[in-house]
């Protein structure tokens, strides 16, 4: 069955959520990022990490793919589904203690070279306050598959920032060590078992269990809060990527960064030396 453009519009009912200290301190933990703010309960409240949210999200993200009296993809082609970018916009910190309610909107779907694909809005609320505390943009494609009928969008999607690497470049290291996959799982508590099960993984096309997009993406945000933001999350109002390769483990990827402006560029190599994440950008908020 293809992707239907007629599901555009689609969303899910809103998932409540309770962020407790342990969730971001295991979080942050998984991506080896020893920042303060992570995990210092006695000078302040545990902050998450700015890749968090995807946590917040995940069963939304399958929800939306199935909700009922609506034609969904098959289970094969499900599985040629890859996630292909991601733009998160932070208004404010997470902290432990907050309360928060998720929903899901499928904004837009297309037919591209490769496929199919969609876009959905993801967007969490303070349950006390109701105010907008994160909206994200999560674009998936579903290689191989039609759409059925003409292209639909229901909204205007932001443009990224634009990303270019600019002289002078920095280049960091990240080691990820065998394992990663799993403890990011349990941690982020995302489970998608191409991360975790080399059977279905090998299934899905996949030469072994390969590293979460977003962990990359994590790890790499991690060495741009402490390199451009004075090792404070706080300071970034947004982030984002397109994924372009994956990562087994074990592997030592090379991330390169620089600044233009208050915007972040950055791209991420695997070991091999292919590019698993380009037009990477993160926006610093300036201080006052």
């Amino acid at each position: 069955m293809p992707l239907h453009s007629a599901n555009v519009g689609v969303a899910t009912d809103a998932v409540t959520q309770d962020v407790d200290a342990r969730w971001l301190m295991a979080y942050a933990s998984s991506l080896n990022d020893p920042n303060p703010f992570y995990f210092d309960t006695h000078k302040h409240t545990i902050l998450a990490h700015p890749v968090f949210p995807v946590c917040l999200e995940w069963t939304l993200s399958t929800a939306i793919a199935n909700q009922p009296d609506v034609p969904r993809p098959t289970r094969e082609e499900s599985a040629r589904a890859v996630h292909s970018a991601h733009d998160i916009h932070l208004y404010r910190p997470i902290e432990a203690g907050d309360r928060l309610s998720t929903k899901a909107i499928l904004l837009e779907v297309r037919t591209q070279p490769s496929g199919g694909a969609s876009i959905v809005r993801f967007d969490t609320h303070d349950v006390n306050s109701g105010e907008l505390v994160v909206r994200t943009y999560q674009t998936g494609i579903y290689r191989g598959v039609r759409v059925e009928g003409t292209d639909q969008s229901v909204e205007v999607i932001p443009t990224p920032p634009e990303s270019i690497l600019k002289h002078p470049i920095s280049h960091h290291d990240i080691e990820v060590p065998r394992g990663t996959a799993h403890i990011y799982t349990e941690c982020a508590r995302i489970w998608n078992p191409i991360h975790t099960d080399r059977a279905i993984a090998l299934e899905a096309g996949l030469p072994d269990i390969i590293l979460h997009g977003t962990a990359t993406l994590a790890m790499a945000i991690s060495r741009i809060v402490d390199e451009f933001a004075d090792s404070e999350p706080t300071r970034i109002s947004r982030l984002g990527c397109k994924f372009s390769g994956y990562v087994l483990m074990p592997d030592t990827l090379t991330l390169q960064c620089s600044a233009n402006d208050s915007v972040i560029s950055f791209q991420v190599q695997n070991g091999r030396g292919d590019l698993v994440i380009r037009k990477g950008f993160a926006c610093i908020r300036q201080d006052d």
